[in-house]
Order: C-alpha cells, then structure tokens, then sequence
C-alpha cells in the first residue's frame, strides 16, 4: 500500500470486503447504500494510507473506523436523511423486509459472544453508538440516562473487551 501498487489494495479487499461491509450494513442497512460505502471505504484507504500507524492500532480497526465513520456521516448526511423521509409506502415494506435479513453477522467473529458476556446496560449504549449510529447524546436521549453515565459505560464496555484482544 505505501508503494500504491495496485495488488495491495485488491489483496486487502480479498481479505476484509466482508467483515467491512457487515459494518457498514449494521448501520446503514440500506444494501445498495452500504455497497456504495463500501467502495468509498476501499478509495478512502487507498487515498490516506499514509496516515495509517502500525503504532497506534491494527490495519483492521484503522479500516473499520474509517468505514464505521464513513457509515454515520452517511447517516447524518441531509441526502440521506430525505431520501429515507420520502419512500413510497411499498419501499418501504421492502426496506423493512431487508432489515430483517442483513448480512453482518459477528459470530463469525467471536464478537457477538464477547459482546454477550457485557452488562445489559453497557449492550444497549454499545448498540446504539457503534453498531447504530448514534452519537452520545442520541444515545443519553434514548435511554433517558446522562451523558457522563452513556460515557462511563461505553468506555468500561470497551475496556472489557479490550481485555479479550490482548
């Protein structure tokens, strides 16, 4: 990748195409919306590889946060946000019926039993702020709990799973 040959990026693509896109339709769950991510995910790595420090984390979590962030500014996006106010009712049907069967599956992982194994307090913020797009106040909101409390358990939820990855 530092030398921008073309292999590279087809080889990271072969290797984490999937695990990306199972984050990307956690949040965005529209397939053809994620697919489009998905691309723009592959572009963005290439584009700021440089950038990448083998110091501060691992290839994949740098490639997941870029395509987790990628996914919410999505979410947030005005675009985004008419499109999905102005479906027709029978899109509507079938955007719910796709819901009900996305591809992102964490047990491939092993994520979803670490992610079991949390309080269900600290489930319920992790979902919403990583797996749904929510920003911590979103979430505080939802919840009707404060923000320093949604911080608090966000931040032990990831320390406890941490703890597996070491």
């Amino acid at each position: 990748m530092q030398n921008r040959e073309k292999i590279a990026v087809e080889a990271l693509y072969d290797m984490y195409s999937a695990s990306l896109f199972g984050v990307i339709s956690r949040i965005v769950i529209d397939e053809a919306t994620a697919e489009d991510l998905l691309q723009e995910t592959f572009v963005k790595i290439w584009h700021s590889f440089s950038s990448y420090s083998a110091d501060k984390g691992r290839l994949f979590t740098w490639m997941v946060n870029i395509a987790r962030n990628l996914s919410i500014d999505k979410l947030r996006s005005k675009d985004f946000k008419n499109n999905s106010k102005n479906q027709e009712l029978e899109n509507n049907v079938t955007f719910i019926d796709e819901q009900r069967n996305t591809v992102y599956k964490p047990e491939l992982m092993g994520i979803k039993e670490l992610v079991q194994k949390l309080k269900p307090e600290q489930k319920s913020i992790l979902d919403l702020v990583y797996f749904k797009g929510y920003t911590h106040v979103e979430a505080a909101d939802e919840l009707g709990i404060p923000l320093g409390t949604i911080k608090t358990r966000l931040r032990m939820a990831i320390i406890q799973l941490r703890k597996n990855f070491n």
